[in-house]
């Protein structure tokens, strides 16, 4: 390994913050950290991450085509999280350059028992109950009287790592009904996890509790839109977890407006981060975090120690766990051995 090896860390804050990974990186490479505009992209973003071999990525921002063109130094871009929807994956397979995320399994826990917490959170009124208290109205606790989860039929949209977490947790702890829409599990998978699977339109109409835990894909864009949350129960709770393109948001404050949507809790938005203008936020049934649900102490060392794995596996010519462009491999890497 070269000690001339230049790795950047751009827009992750939480890299390294609760391990000791920066300090292995720096064994044998030279580590900067980087906050760049979050729409950064294309030849800028290739200009601005010139001087470095490999890139550990957050969520933000773009790396497009135009980036691995016009940046042929970058060999690697290790994401700092699961999702590579902001990497245009094709593209930096054209160039040789290898992609790795980490592994579902790290960030498993940590979201599944994020997306649960938002669930009791909005059927509770939790927020909302916290407010009163805080501005002295005690006496109006008879405002916020609720279901409870054990009663209700919650329904899944994506059954795979998190989602599979997520059913065995609200079935085997609160004895809810699970179903689930996933065209990517086997029937026989299904039955393992104690879940029913069913076609999208049934889970709309059916179930209480509605929860997101798919990929963005061209296919899950805006998935969630008009025509379907028209279809879900009224007074429906949408929690999402995933990614917030998978939800039309103009549709779904237009449902929040005209009272189909009970209640809304997410951990993802479009265009994210949103500021406190946003307009999801003037509405008290809608809870906001800010993409916090893998933020565990054992999720953000996982995910650290899986990327610094990762780096080091790439640079000693094996093929990383987490790669998504294998076929980097077969056809040559554009520099296997820094």
């Amino acid at each position: 390994m070269s000690s001339n090896l230049k790795v950047v860390i751009v827009n992750s804050k939480t890299f390294g913050l609760y391990s000791n990974v920066i300090d292995e990186l720096r064994r044998f490479a030279d580590v900067d950290r980087l906050e760049l505009p979050k729409d950064l992209s294309g030849s800028q973003l290739a200009l601005a991450l010139k001087d470095y071999d490999i890139v550990i990525a957050s969520v933000t921002p773009k790396y497009d085509e135009e980036f691995f063109r016009d940046n042929l130094r970058v060999k690697m871009v290790a994401r700092h999280g699961i999702g590579v929807d902001n990497v245009d994956v094709s593209a930096a397979t054209k160039y040789g350059v290898v992609i790795t995320r980490v592994p579902g399994y790290v960030e498993r826990n940590a979201v599944a028992e994020h997306a649960v917490t938002l669930m009791l959170a909005a059927l509770r009124d939790v927020v909302k109950a916290y407010g009163k208290v805080v501005a002295g109205r005690w006496g109006e606790r008879g405002k916020f009287v609720c279901n409870e989860l054990k009663y209700l039929t919650v329904g899944l949209i994506g059954v795979g790592n998190i989602g599979s977490r997520v059913s065995e947790i609200l079935s085997k702890g609160f004895g809810s009904r699970v179903i689930a829409y996933d065209p990517y599990i086997p029937r026989s998978k299904a039955e393992e996890l104690g879940v029913e699977l069913v076609d999208l339109d049934t889970l709309l109409v059916s179930s209480d509790i509605i929860s997101i835990h798919t990929p963005l894909t061209p296919e899950t864009y805006h998935l969630i839109n008009w025509d379907r949350l028209t279809k879900m129960k009224k007074g429906v709770v949408i929690v999402n977890t995933a990614r917030g393109e998978v939800i039309d948001t103009k549709a779904l404050i237009k449902a929040i407006e005209e009272g189909l949507v009970g209640a809304v809790a997410v951990d993802v938005v479009e265009d994210e981060p949103i500021g406190a203008d946003h307009p999801l936020l003037k509405f008290d049934n809608v809870i906001v975090t800010p993409h916090i649900a893998a933020f565990t102490y054992q999720g953000l060392r996982g995910m650290d120690e899986s990327v610094l794995k990762a780096i080091k596996d790439y640079l000693s010519g094996v093929m990383p766990e987490g790669i998504v462009n294998s076929e980097v491999y077969g056809r040559g890497l554009r520099l296997q051995h820094v």
